[in-house]
């Protein structure tokens, strides 16, 4: 089931990437008084924690640096609410669904994809886990496609937050993170470093560290940080399975068949980048 948790994630996550990477989304953060991508994605992923400040940001979503959260909020509560925040996500989501998947809307399909996301959702639990919580605390949207939009926006919070606690328990949460992940090759240093908002001072430094701690050798991972990452992703995976198993193998598996479809469609309409910045691998 470890396995069918990492599975489900990296077949639903282009559906809930849809609110960062689909031009409809950000022309439904700017009609809510928020322009620029970080505004919309910072404004959008927060808000169901409310006009929260950065140093919660920072501590919720785990891989920014402190000074490039600080940039964008709080100001983006000056230019709109959490509520506009909420709704503009549900919009931009619905618009660029609406594009994309114009057969699947209204589907069958769509309604039993949305009811078995939804069951697995209800069963997250949220102890510790501040991101899945808040998103939980959200009310359902009606239409099948957005229940199905904000089950898998919770679940990959409660899985987000699994991975912080994972991070945080080896000494790794923040940059040592991403400097672990450029070394393996999943994404290049220099775009992380500007995604980020971390200087190439404090990555060099970092790297460093890391070196100090045998996980790199001359900016490749040694065998022990190939190892580390390893155990870091299998606990992640452990720490996703609540949901996933009151679901049901029955249930993962018709949920990850009709996942398939919905994510081949969204690739083959361009809103779902084939080197992909959040990290998420190929479906097994």
């Amino acid at each position: 089931m470890n396995d069918g948790a990492r599975r489900l994630w990296s077949l639903g996550e282009p559906f809930h990437a849809l609110t960062y990477f689909a031009d409809e989304a950000r022309t439904a953060y700017a009609e809510a008084g928020v322009r620029g991508f970080w505004a919309g994605y910072f404004a959008g992923r927060a808000a169901p924690l409310g006009p929260v400040g950065p140093a919660l940001v920072t501590a919720t979503f785990g891989s920014f640096a402190p000074e490039f959260v600080a940039r964008r909020v709080p100001d983006v509560w000056t230019a709109t609410s959490p509520a506009a925040a909420l709704a503009a996500r549900l919009a931009g989501v619905d618009a660029a669904v609406h594009r994309s998947l114009p057969e699947w809307l209204g589907s069958l399909e769509a309604e039993e994809a949305a009811s078995l996301a939804r069951r697995a959702a209800e069963a997250v639990d949220v102890l510790g886990r501040p991101l899945a919580a808040a998103n939980a605390d959200v009310p359902w949207p009606v239409e099948p496609h957005l229940v199905l939009w904000q089950a898998l926006t919770t679940l990959r919070e409660h899985r987000g937050d699994g991975h912080l606690a994972v991070l945080l328990q080896h000494e790794l949460l923040g940059l040592p993170a991403l400097v672990l992940t450029a070394a393996a090759g999943t994404s290049s240093a220099d775009w992380l470093q500007k995604a980020r908002g971390w200087s190439p001072e404090q990555w060099a430094t970092c790297a460093e560290e890391l070196t100090g701690r045998g996980l790199l050798a001359d900016g490749e991972l040694t065998p022990g940080g190939v190892a580390l990452r390893e155990a870091v992703e299998a606990d992640t995976d452990r720490l996703a399975q609540g949901p996933w198993t009151a679901l049901g193998q029955d249930g993962c598996d018709r949920l990850a068949e009709l996942l398939t479809s919905v994510r081949r469609a969204i690739v083959a309409a361009g809103d779902w980048p084939p080197q992909n910045p959040i990290g998420v691998p190929e479906p097994a």
